[in-house]
């Protein structure tokens, strides 16, 4: 079975289109090429990535599916599309027909002011377009947004989704009650998979213990169970608060108490299924 990291990034950085990379996260602002992750996926033995769009423009796209043409190893690409355009479906079928490796879409729903802008109904056409092309969706959010995602969710019961970051948890506040309980009422809908991913930047990212994240990993394997999780790095953005290996290792010593099998499944074979790669 192959070995896949569900959840990375590259981007030649600008100051301006990035905003979201402040001045203290000067560690990652720079450039992040393919050649920058091949030896760290080497050495961890991954077989490919699936690379996600930080921008919201097409023209992400087009940088991210040459890097993808360019390098096997980059399984499938996550981009962005405008869901509230009229011209959406055009959209979707140029990149169903022309791109294979489009696996799928994401919207930085975290960043819109309006919590509830999942549930609008021009997005939620475009949501409803995704299953005809064959097309995934990633929902990025944080925990106040988890409500909502249920409500998204119950409308497409065939189209897949998938939860980045676990929803982003309050992990170095250690809250977690609301957390749990909104992600155990996602996780009642069989079509929403979680990838287990972003979790050192929400913890202290200099004083964070092994033990911090234990909590939140049973919440998440209890709901989602084995079949609907699969491990994503957040590279390089992970390198905030540890990097790469560091982040793989805290997961290995968690997955070890499962067979072999559902380590698979969690490490490659659930992204593999669930983007079809």
């Amino acid at each position: 079975m192959q070995r896949i990291d569900a959840h990375q990034h590259f981007w030649q950085f600008d100051p301006v289109r990035d905003s979201w990379i402040t001045e203290d996260m000067s560690v990652i602002r720079r450039d992040f090429l393919p050649a920058d992750l091949k030896p760290i996926l080497d050495r961890n033995e991954m077989d490919g990535a699936v690379l996600v769009q930080t921008c919201q423009a097409e023209s992400d796209n087009r940088f991210m599916l040459q890097l993808a043409e360019d390098n096997d190893w980059i399984k499938g690409v996550v981009g962005w599309v405008d869901l509230q355009a009229l011209n959406v479906e055009d959209r979707l079928k140029y990149y169903r027909d022309n791109h294979p490796k489009m696996k799928g879409f994401r919207h930085v729903l975290q960043a819109e002011p309006d919590e509830q802008f999942m549930l609008k109904d021009s997005f939620k056409r475009g949501i409803g377009l995704l299953q005809k092309y064959g097309f995934t969706y990633d929902i990025l959010i944080y925990p106040n947004h988890i409500k909502y995602a249920s409500q998204l969710v119950a409308g497409f019961p065939s189209q897949k989704f998938v939860v980045d970051h676990l929803a982003k948890p309050y992990i170095k506040a250690q809250m977690i009650d609301v957390w749990k309980r909104d992600m155990e009422e996602l996780a009642a809908h069989p079509n929403v998979y979680c990838k287990v991913s972003g979790m050192l930047t929400e913890a202290d990212w200099y004083a964070w213990k092994t033990e911090d994240f234990t909590p939140y990993f049973d919440a998440i394997f209890n709901a989602f169970g084995t079949q609907r999780l699969m491990y994503g790095s957040d590279w390089p953005v992970c390198m905030l608060a540890g990097g790469y290996n560091r982040a793989l290792e805290i997961l290995q010593i968690y997955l070890s108490r499962f067979s072999q099998h559902e380590q698979d499944l969690f490490f490659g074979g659930n992204a593999v299924k669930f983007y079809n790669l």
